[in-house]
């Protein structure tokens, strides 16, 4: 996932973890603030449950939003309680 977006000043990754494993995202995308990387965030979580559907059972499972510099910058569930 390596999308630029206009005025964009800050990179981010968005890792998949749960207590035993972590999916890491090494390319990131570049975004202007903390509010629009929720908002990439919250299309990818979507995206994930479209493209994985047979997995129904995401609980446990945290999508973080990690700086460039490996600061947690926000931690989302997985699980269906996200709308």
């Amino acid at each position: 996932m390596n999308h630029r977006m206009p005025g964009a000043n800050m990179r981010c990754f968005f890792h998949l973890v749960n207590g035993d494993e972590a999916i890491l995202d090494d390319t990131g995308v570049e975004v202007s603030d903390l509010k629009t990387a929720k908002t990439e965030a919250e299309k990818a979580i979507s995206e994930l449950r479209r493209e994985f559907s047979v997995f129904d059972d995401w609980v446990g499972w945290r999508l973080n939003i990690v700086s460039s510099n490996g600061t947690l910058l926000c931690s989302l569930p997985l699980d269906k309680t996200i709308h």
